[in-house]
């Protein structure tokens, strides 16, 4: 298992609009992937699950994925994080 710790930098967080580019972006890989914030994990593939964690702005989640293309999911899915989902 592969995980990484990420800060969100977009001002209303994992909201609707950026949940579902998150969800799309996680759809694209095999492996199992799965968010945490706090003590709660919810799958990144779920947009009920994602939206449930109340992620805003500011906060620290952790995103972690198991299977053959591990690495690639949780580095192309911080990245995604990082850029703010294009959002000012």
């Amino acid at each position: 298992m592969y995980s990484k710790d990420v800060t969100v930098r977009n001002h209303v967080g994992l909201h609707a609009r950026p949940a579902t580019f998150f969800i799309q972006k996680a759809n694209q890989f095999r492996s199992s992937i799965w968010v945490e914030r706090e003590d709660r994990r919810v799958n990144a593939k779920s947009l009920l699950g994602i939206l449930s964690l109340g992620i805003v702005g500011g906060n620290d989640i952790r995103i972690l994925a198991g299977g053959p293309d591990e690495e690639t999911a949780v580095e192309e899915l911080t990245r995604l994080v990082n850029t703010g989902f294009a959002e000012q």
